[in-house]
């Protein structure tokens, strides 16, 4: 099948035409035609599956054939997603598919001044692409009307189900007309997203081209046993050793913490590597900047968390490095699923300590596969090897009983290292003007209380606060 098969309006084949597209991926070929019909779908899909063209697409098409235009501080199509990077990508998507077409589409965050976006709403939007916390933030201050709504994305479910979204999202269904367009995108299915899918869509058509819990035939995955205090020390190993294999090496480290993350890249720095952090503690300026340093070749290694990460769509990474075991088994799908696209080769290594054994069992059993052991390396752990396993909730337990203690100086009373907070929580004790955790929910409507260097950016920490889960 072809693009030129569906049948779109003809400025949109011809931006396709234009950007190259030629053959629809597997989820752009069965999501494509029901949406034309303005049926309701649940897709289950992984990022890079082609999903935001299997839904903007149609949707676009759809608002050209209606003829339909929003009031100012109104939208026709909303679409609500978890993170700002996310959101960018979706808003640029829609900007090159209707670049030929008389539409006006916005997207908002937080962690920016909401000027901008307030003007784009006074526009009235075709389409608007829209973080939680910010979108209610606008709403509050009666920048933004729903009731024109006649189609609704949400997009990644379950990470919004991760972040502590969900007060956020039944809000803003409170808000939508009853009779509308529903389209459910989530890379898993949870009870809760399933009872949540069930409350948005009316007969929906399912789409599932990702199995649960799978990874890539063409990731060449292997796991190094390390004690704790030789895990940084293995990783300068591994990038130095790679990148003698292959000086183009391009390596995107996940880490559990924000302060983990800052801490590596100072570490890789003295190492002579250059890198890049990218963490919900990040400004908007500051992510973007690190983005296309990696994505430009500037520095060959990106530092994320998942949250920060997600949306992330570089071409060429040639390593995933799992620095820190996430305990969601999902989320390891998510991270090695970065390399080896576009029919290329990729490896996923990750760095398991005795601690983090008990995740890596949840992951072998989750995905159906053992991934091999790799021990030629100065440092690897027998013990660590050898270390007994118990259930993932447990070992979570554990781990999080141990940062409560350390937090309240119950280790032994020595000196924590410079910025090891232990907690799940990092609490940094200078914050950047302009700086916000804005891929976090906040819990009220209101504008943040954070202070900021003027009073327009007061409210740009939209999406803001979370439970206190693991770092990120």
């Amino acid at each position: 099948m072809k693009f030129t098969d569906f049948p779109l309006d003809s400025k949109i084949q011809t931006a396709l035409t234009k950007v190259g597209y030629e053959t629809p991926t597997p989820i752009q070929e069965e999501a494509i035609p029901f949406v034309l019909q303005k049926r309701d779908l649940l897709a289950i899909a992984q990022t890079g599956t082609g999903k935001t063209a299997a839904f903007c697409l149609p949707i676009l098409n759809n608002l050209v054939e209606n003829k339909e235009k929003a009031s100012a501080k109104k939208t026709k199509t909303l679409i609500l997603t978890p993170t700002r990077e996310l959101a960018l990508q979706i808003y640029e998507n829609l900007v090159l598919y209707g670049q030929n077409l008389n539409q006006k589409y916005a997207v908002i965050f937080g962690g920016v001044s909401q000027g901008r976006q307030v003007q784009a709403m006074q526009k009235g939007p075709h389409v608007l692409v829209a973080t939680p916390g910010r979108l209610l933030d606008l709403i509050n201050q009666k920048h933004i009307i729903l009731d024109e709504v006649s189609t609704f994305v949400l997009d990644e479910a379950d990470r919004m189900l991760d972040m502590g979204f969900m007060n956020d999202i039944k809000k803003v269904l409170k808000l939508l007309p009853k009779e509308r367009h529903n389209l459910f995108f989530s890379a898993t299915m949870p009870k809760e997203i399933e009872t949540l899918a069930k409350t948005i869509l009316k007969n929906p058509h399912k789409v599932e081209i990702t199995p649960e819990s799978t990874t890539v035939e063409r990731i060449q995955q292997s796991v190094m046993y390390v004690d704790k205090p030789q895990k940084t020390d293995l990783l300068v190993h591994v990038l130095k050793e790679k990148t003698k294999e292959n000086p183009k090496m391009k390596t995107l480290v996940f880490v559990e913490m924000k302060h983990v993350a800052n801490r590596i890249t100072e570490t890789l720095a003295k190492s002579g590597i250059s890198s890049a952090a990218i963490h919900g503690n990040k400004s908007q300026g500051a992510r973007q900047r690190a983005l296309k340093e990696f994505t430009d070749g500037d520095v060959s290694v990106l530092v994320a968390t998942d949250i920060a990460s997600r949306g992330i769509d570089v071409d060429g990474i040639t390593h995933v490095i799992n620095y820190e075991l996430s305990n969601i088994m999902e989320s390891y799908v998510h991270r090695v699923g970065r390399t080896a696209r576009a029919g290329k080769d990729g490896a996923a290594i990750s760095l398991v300590t005795a601690d983090e054994k008990s995740y890596l069992k949840g992951i072998e059993e989750a995905t159906s596969q053992k991934i091999p052991v790799d021990r030629d390396h100065p440092h690897h752990s027998e013990d660590a090897e050898s270390a007994p396993t118990t259930s993932v909730g447990k070992a979570k337990a554990k781990m999080e009983a141990e940062r409560k203690a350390n937090r309240r100086g119950g280790g032994g009373g020595g000196r924590r290292p410079q910025g090891a907070a232990s907690g799940g929580r990092h609490k940094s004790k200078k914050k950047a003007s302009g700086s916000s955790s804005s891929d976090r929910p906040k819990r009220s409507g209101g504008a943040s209380k954070r202070s900021t260097t003027s009073k327009k950016t007061s409210s740009s920490s939209s999406d803001s606060k979370r439970p206190a889960r693991r770092g990120y």
